[in-house]
This record gives C-alpha cells, structure tokens and sequence, in this order.
C-alpha cells in the first residue's frame, strides 16, 4: 500500500462527502456522489480487493448514479421557486 496515496484518496473522499451533502441542487449531489463512489472503487483497487473495486465501479459509480440522474429528470417540481 502507497500511504501517500491512501491519504489523498481518503482527503478526497472527505471533501466530496462534505460537498455532497452542502449542495442544495440534486442533479450536483447525485454527480458528486458518483464521484465519490469511484473515489471508493479506486481506495478498494489500491487495496488489492480488485473485484470489489470492479463492482463498486459498475455498480456504484456506473449504474447508481445513472439511475439517480434519470430520476431527477423523470421528476417535477410542485412549487414554482
């Protein structure tokens, strides 16, 4: 393991978290927290859990957040704000 790496990574990881959850628009939230997930799959790749990594990217970094963004098109605001 490369510590150097799994503290950029793990930084990266915070910040992400922290943005996520600060934005107030849904379609930035649901991109950030794509990003987050491949953030995730590459700390399990550095990790040597390669098929893990795989996964979390298919699943959470690919079709997680491509569901999440469909939804918030598919969606419609009731208020006019």
């Amino acid at each position: 393991m490369i510590v150097s790496f799994d503290l950029v990574i793990l930084v990266f990881l915070i910040i992400t978290a922290a943005i996520s959850l600060r934005v107030r628009d849904l379609l930035s939230a649901a991109m950030i927290l794509g990003v987050y997930s491949f953030l995730i799959c590459l700390l399990w790749a550095e990790m040597g859990a390669v098929d893990v990594a795989f996964t979390e990217a298919a699943v959470g970094a690919g079709v997680s957040t491509v569901f999440m963004i469909a939804t918030i098109y598919h969606t419609r605001r009731r208020s006019s704000d």
